[in-house]
């Protein structure tokens, strides 16, 4: 397959052209069409999700991730209806300047192309990818993993459908087939793929960082910490604790180690003690194991390798620390630069772990599982990047255009 790139991606590039001549009324009217027809074949979609899941164990943590529900498929017609609202993110004027030469110099917003996107078991990737894609401009190429294989393929027919019937060339989203040289294809095509952005484990994020040659925006794993200050309030702490534990475990903004100030141990199995509500194992250091012992019925003693350990599973490690300069020092030793989140009523100590803490989304008094481009009003997001170049965070419909410089004036010659 890779040795006929060129073949399988320029039907894309050519299609990414056509979009970029089309009025953004189009563009919406058509992402409105395609909310409601995720809507209208929602059956079409759950039946097929339904496959995939048949040859998944439910204990499977990417089981939460792959599965559609009817609330689920609605929430993604709605996250496509914001897309549609949201204002068109190309040709923004990001700078103007005029030179002493009298020429105008204006930066302004344009599409990729044609982006390619790397994923797992997440169904719901197909249609946020392709609607953030589609409003900024560019082609989708898209690869899912085989687990997902029947609800991507219903999916991305109905994408096809609603851009035939809107006069669109159906290559604007591609779905690659499911193996390893589909991958590889589109992980070496550099000058058709003009930028890959992969999404899943940190298996999959290593696997293409190290084999593209393709420019990749790291969507990391989220390895999230909430550190429970001395000054922390103990129905706040329980309540956004047991929120970013329990919501959906298999997301990347769910939380995975508790981190408490020694101050507060005997407030630990008050903040905790929700969590057996959902069976959720806690992995607790020495000190904090002795402070919840009786207290909480399943508590197992941490090992090293359960810090810095993305569970995505019904699991949580606490680790106790001596005040805010050891937590912050150890969420940068563990931390993936996802989502970070402090539980405190002091305000210096709000204001320096703000400050301090290296990550993409920083919070004081807020459960992490608000780091997602709708919570943040975005519309939906194409991943969450954990690297610093280009773009951090939810990367929704700016993050995935880029800009180009346009220079007019009278005939200014350079001597």
């Amino acid at each position: 397959m890779s040795n006929n790139m060129t073949s399988i991606f320029a039907p894309c590039r050519a299609a990414s052209a056509v979009l970029a001549q089309q009025p953004e009324t189009k563009v919406n009217e058509t992402l409105l069409a395609l909310a409601d027809a995720i809507v209208d074949r929602s059956a079409e979609l759950i039946a097929a999700n339904a496959a995939d899941c048949s040859r998944m164990d439910p204990a499977d943590a990417r089981y939460d991730r792959l599965l559609l529900t009817e609330a689920r498929v609605a929430d993604i017609a709605g996250q496509i209806r914001a897309v549609a609202a949201l204002p068109s993110p190309l040709g923004i004027t990001l700078e103007t300047t005029v030179r002493p030469n009298g020429m105008t110099i204006r930066k302004v917003t344009v599409p990729f192309g044609v982006i390619g996107a790397i994923f797992e078991a997440r169904p719901n990737v197909v249609f946020d990818t392709f609607a953030l894609c589609f409003k900024a401009g560019s082609a989708a190429v898209l690869k899912g993993g085989h687990e997902a294989h029947a609800t991507n393929t219903a999916a991305i027919a109905i994408i096809r459908d609603v851009l035939a019937a809107a006069e669109l060339p159906q290559d604007l989203a591609l779905l690659m087939p499911s193996d390893h040289d589909a991958a590889a294809a589109m992980l070496h095509a550099r000058g058709e793929i003009d930028l890959i952005i992969p999404r899943g484990s940190r298996r999959l994020i290593d696997f293409v960082r190290a084999n593209a040659t393709v420019p990749v925006i790291e969507t990391g794993a989220g390895v999230c910490h909430t550190y429970f200050h001395t000054s922390g309030d103990i129905a706040t702490g329980r309540d956004i604790i047991f929120n970013a534990k329990t919501r959906r475990v298999g997301v990347c903004n769910a939380l995975d180690c508790l981190i408490i100030d020694r101050s507060r141990l005997a407030d630990l199995p008050a903040i905790c003690y929700h969590l057996s509500e959902r069976d959720v194992t806690i992995h607790a250091d020495d000190e904090a194991y002795r402070a919840l012992e009786g207290a909480y019925p399943l508590l197992e003693h941490a090992t090293p390798q359960d810090y810095g350990r993305e569970w995505l599973s019904l699991n949580l490690t606490v680790h106790t620390v001596g005040g805010l300069d050891e937590a912050l020092e150890f969420i940068g030793r563990h931390g993936s630069q996802h989502s970070e989140c402090i539980i405190a009523e002091n305000p210096e100590a709000v204001k320096t772990f703000l400050a301090a803490v290296d990550a993409a989304c920083v919070y004081a008094n807020v459960s992490t599982a608000f780091t997602d481009g709708g919570q943040f009003g975005l519309g939906a997001e194409i991943g969450i990047s954990t690297q610093k170049l280009h773009a951090r965070g939810p990367m929704a419909l700016r993050e995935i255009t880029t800009y180009k410089y346009l220079i007019t004036g009278s005939g200014q010659t350079r001597s």
